[in-house]
């Protein structure tokens, strides 16, 4: 009698428990950097922008400036520095990252834009801090030679 009072709790608590260890578990193998991120200024340390980042219609992510926090040049700052179609628009609402697929526990093989210099770099990304932060890494040919900023989830 005892040993089927305790296997039926045993049981029991199996039949609850399991799915509430596996939740946690789906949660974090989900992560990806789809979401709302501030960027950090390199030199102040202070949050610049906020991106949002999404998966485009091809199933890659791409990203855009939603707002602009901290600009040299004041409210409402255009992209001086670019070239072509983003030549002095706006920096609110541009794309600044196209194309990166997930390989592993990181996303790359896309492009980033720094919108201060207009220049276009090759970029790759990776969640830190369980997904409460994004390593974004822009570099021109090899990622050793590159910077790496620190976002945080929004």
């Amino acid at each position: 009698m005892f040993r089927k009072t305790t296997l039926r709790k045993l049981l029991t608590l199996l039949v609850f428990a399991l799915p509430l260890l596996a939740v946690p578990l789906s949660a974090a193998a989900q992560q990806t950097p789809v979401g709302t991120w501030t960027t950090i200024d390199d030199k102040t340390k202070q949050p610049k922008s906020v991106v949002e980042i999404y998966e485009a219609q091809d199933g890659s992510l791409s990203g855009k400036v939603v707002t602009v926090l901290q600009s040299e040049q004041g409210p409402n700052p255009v992209c001086k520095e670019c070239e072509g179609d983003r030549k002095n628009r706006p920096i609110e609402g541009m794309e600044i990252i196209w194309g990166v697929t997930r390989s592993g526990s990181e996303w790359k093989g896309g492009k980033i834009l720094d919108p201060a210099t207009g220049k276009i770099y090759s970029v790759k990304m990776s969640l830190a801090d369980n997904g409460a932060k994004l390593e974004v890494r822009g570099f021109m040919g090899f990622s050793l030679l590159g910077k790496t900023q620190t976002w945080q989830r929004k």
